[in-house]
């Protein structure tokens, strides 16, 4: 039986040029999270920028049973939000499979 498992973790850094508080800035990155979660299934968290009204830096992660799902997930996730933020938005991440991960327990 083979039991590969691939993650993909990227950081998603947002700009909000139209946002002039924290409640708007709110607002708007809870429909991109509910964007990535529920209709591109990731997990997805807010790392930095938390007290800035334009900024956000996001964690996003992708679990997959294939390299090829992973990065085309991940593929995914970069387009959408590239049509959401077409003023731009930058998105780095990191493919490992099981093997390459190092142990904690």
């Amino acid at each position: 039986m083979d039991e590969a498992a691939y993650v993909v973790l990227m950081r998603v850094h947002l700009f909000f040029p139209e946002v002039g508080s924290l409640k708007g800035k709110r607002a708007e990155l809870n429909r991109v999270k509910a964007l990535l979660r529920e209709r591109l299934h990731t997990s997805v968290a807010e790392v930095a920028h938390q007290d800035t009204w334009q900024r956000s830096t996001l964690a996003v992660a992708i679990a997959a049973r294939s390299a090829s799902l992973a990065q085309d997930t991940a593929d995914t996730v970069q387009r959408a939000l590239d049509g959401r933020f077409p003023q731009g938005v930058r998105c780095e991440y990191r493919l490992a499979s099981w093997e390459d991960l190092e142990p904690i327990g």
